[in-house]
């Protein structure tokens, strides 16, 4: 009986020559290394493996059969022992990546076109390839399996948590028009803590200090910004100011927050199986979190009908409330708060919800990538009150971007609001003094 190579096996191939992807570049003869490559994996892909037949023995066989002829360095023969082995025991091309710990995401457009964002600027990486698109799609599929999820034309995308916490998103045609489209965030295990963003320059001494006293004094916070900001990051670093002795209940779609307290209790979302069936929500999660006694409640990430409950759990007691939210600016994020809950059915006048919104929210924090791939906190802000109708903001600490240097470097300055803070009162109250060198 023959067996499929899709079967799992583990192949020991001597890689010693070559450490990594990188050493690509330094080949003359890349055409013909990709083109040998084609081969390999075609022929592997073509033959079954008979039942008498070793698989390492096969697997050797074939790349053998395939390089025989041609004049390869050690070195070359070594890179591509190396490609086979991650395509067999690994995730195709993509292996490499995967590992690199400086890479935050990974996305494939096409077969020859694959970008990755390296310390935070999205570049295009020359040295990975697939060679097809039934290739994407096998590599997708892999990845995949193991969480019991699929991908196919009956359901041709795919949103799934890898095992260390990745996020991966997939579509493949017919959806995609262009062929299949794989996009992985990967999972930090080690998060920045205050004194990273100081020497990175995200912020300054003065607003590091007045974000921990609004974390103690137990202000209910909203940290905005785009995709790939550092929205969590900064959640982290804010969460590191709650005292030991409070409860703590986070609520995540993928555990990234790495919270010291001693009293934490971490909620995870849960995806649909694959009948579609069993699927548990951020908004599920925060309605439970509500009957479990917390101190603090932080969300990972607020985009839906869990809107509403994070402001009535704010408005009902549970002070100190964290959660992230994708917007432009301070004031989108409370426009986008708006449209969440008047599109999840709550009927609710604008005028009432407003107000809802005013009490419950005391500060919003915007963070934001600049255009040389360094993140900053652009504004704090805080809630003041209405304005014609509107809830009105008021910067309390604000980056003001100057121009850029001939290398593309970003030029400005933080700027500190000459005025006290309204929450200032809130923060003295709650017998929080650390900022009397500041307000007096």
């Amino acid at each position: 009986m023959a067996r499929k190579l899709t079967e799992e096996f583990e192949i020991k191939l001597d890689t010693s020559e070559i450490s990594d992807v990188k050493d690509y570049e330094a080949f003359s003869n890349k055409v013909l290394l990709d083109e040998l490559r084609s081969k390999i994996i075609q022929n592997l892909i073509d033959h079954n493996v008979h039942a008498e037949e070793n698989m390492n023995e096969f697997v050797k066989k074939q790349i053998d059969l395939t390089i025989e002829g041609y004049d390869l360095s050690d070195t070359e023969r070594a890179y591509l022992y190396n490609l086979i082995d991650n395509e067999i025991n690994g995730y195709g091309p993509i292996s490499e990546l995967l590992k690199d710990p400086d890479i935050t995401e990974i996305m494939v457009n096409d077969t020859d076109e694959v970008y990755i964002e390296l310390n935070g600027r999205v570049v295009k990486d020359d040295s990975v390839s697939f060679i097809n698109h039934d290739h994407i799609i096998r590599t997708i599929q892999r990845m995949i399996q193991p969480l019991g999820r699929t991908i196919d034309t009956a359901t041709p995308m795919v949103d799934a948590r890898l095992i260390d916490g990745s996020r991966l998103n997939a579509v493949i045609p017919p959806l995609s028009l262009r062929g299949p489209v794989l996009t992985i965030r990967k999972f930090k295990p080690e998060l920045a803590n205050i004194d990273d963003f100081l020497r990175n320059g995200t912020l300054t001494p003065y607003m590091a200090r007045f974000l921990e006293a609004c974390v103690q004094a137990k202000l209910n916070i909203i940290i905005c910004g785009g995709t790939g900001g550092g929205k969590t990051t900064l959640l982290n670093v804010l969460s590191s100011f709650i005292g030991q002795e409070e409860r703590i209940i986070t609520i995540e779609d993928a555990a990234e927050l790495k919270l010291e307290q001693e009293h934490v209790i971490s909620l995870e979302t849960r995806l649909t199986n694959y009948e579609g069936q069993g699927e548990i929500t951020i908004r599920d999660l925060v309605i439970n979190s509500l009957r479990m006694r917390p101190d603090r409640i932080i969300v990972g990430e607020v985009r839906g009908k869990e809107a509403f409950d994070m402001l009535q759990a704010m408005n009902t007691g549970h002070d100190g409330s964290l959660t992230t939210m994708h917007a432009n600016s301070p004031v989108d994020a409370l426009n986008r708060l708006e449209t969440m809950i008047l599109m999840a059915g709550m009927e609710i006048p604008i005028k009432a919800l407003r107000e809802y919104i005013e009490n419950a929210i005391d500060i919003v924090v915007h963070i934001q990538r600049l255009a040389d791939g360094k993140r900053k906190i652009t504004s704090i802000s805080e809630v003041v009150g209405f304005k014609e109708e509107m809830i009105e903001l008021r910067e309390v600490f604000s980056f003001r971007q100057k121009g850029l240097t001939d290398k593309g470097e970003v030029i400005g300055e933080f700027v500190m609001a000459r005025c006290v803070p309204s929450v200032y009162k809130k923060i003295r109250e709650r017998g929080i003094d650390s900022l009397t060198d500041i307000y007096g």
